[in-house]
């Protein structure tokens, strides 16, 4: 009767210090049939070491996008870094929390993960980043008041980009340059880009916008374009096309893709940072890009 007791009490602490677990956690079915065989001490202990250790790394995860999304922010946001605005104790607490969010990576294979489709927003460019030198040509030799790189943006679907920066001439003529590129899939987190076509799309001018010193010069543009012959009409019209297959291409590798967030790097380590800009997919489904080990 004594040793029976003496049971009984080794086992009531560990009762009172765990907890039936929550609808909120999922357990499986094999820990469901162990904590019925071999009783709720033993089962309880296993759920109690897993449940909580996985719940503080996602915490830990969303708190680092958080906190790079708010250095994004502070370090003046996509203006202030392509118009050179952003200072260096900037630059680095920005590289700083991307390199924290980057070892909380929870896709192991990016490059052939659903999650990688869509259009997503440049946020961030390290230096040297063909983006940011493309877009300091901008602000460097043009004033705010007449040229402005807006967005810069890429959509990714079947082993295809479409980059495309949105500029705007005087606050009143929009335009567009788009470059198409082949995706090639060269491992779990590596990816060969390869550049095929530019597009120079023909400009958009808001009337409402421009300047009244303007006016009569875009007005004899206009008349100018209408009365080009039609077949180089149309040219203009549908963007001028700049092909580029084997001009250029480049390797980066994936260190940290979500639903919101994507980073890559290229050849020098040179981190990009991008933000979702369309809803991310429901569900896994199968991966639409394939590579050869």
């Amino acid at each position: 009767m004594a040793s029976s007791v003496s049971a009984s009490h080794l086992c009531i602490p560990t009762i009172t210090n765990c907890s039936i677990p929550s609808s909120s956690w999922k357990v499986s079915t094999t820990s469901r049939i162990t904590w019925l065989k071999r009783g709720c001490c033993r089962a309880m202990v296993q759920v109690q070491t897993g449940a909580p250790a996985a719940y503080a790394k996602e915490m830990e995860r969303l708190s680092a996008k958080e906190s790079l999304l708010l250095a994004f922010k502070d370090a003046g946001g996509f203006e202030g870094l392509v118009s050179g605005k952003t200072t260096e104790y900037q630059r680095i607490d920005v590289n700083e929390r991307i390199t924290g969010l980057e070892r909380l990576n929870p896709t192991p294979r990016p490059t052939t993960s659903p999650f990688l489709e869509g259009r997503w927003n440049f946020e961030w460019f390290g230096p040297g980043s063909p983006g940011l030198l493309a877009a300091r040509v901008i602000f460097e030799n043009f004033p705010t008041s007449l040229a402005n790189l807006s967005k810069l943006d890429v959509f990714i679907k079947d082993g295809n980009a479409k980059i495309t920066a949105n500029t705007t001439f005087l606050n009143s003529i929009e335009s567009s340059i788009i470059l198409s590129t082949k995706l090639t899939v060269e491992g779990p987190l590596r990816l060969k880009e390869e550049y095929v076509e530019g597009i120079l799309v023909s400009p958009t001018v808001l009337e409402d916008r421009v300047p009244d010193q303007l006016k009569g010069a875009l007005g004899q543009a206009v008349n100018a374009l209408q009365q080009l012959p039609a077949p180089l009409r149309d040219a203009v019209a549908n963007g001028l096309k700049v092909p580029l297959t084997g001009s250029f291409q480049r390797l980066f590798m994936i260190s940290y893709l979500d639903e919101e967030i994507l980073i890559i790097r290229n050849t020098s380590g040179i981190p990009e940072v991008l933000t979702r800009l369309d809803a991310s997919p429901s569900s896994p489904g199968e991966p639409s890009l394939e590579y050869e080990s």
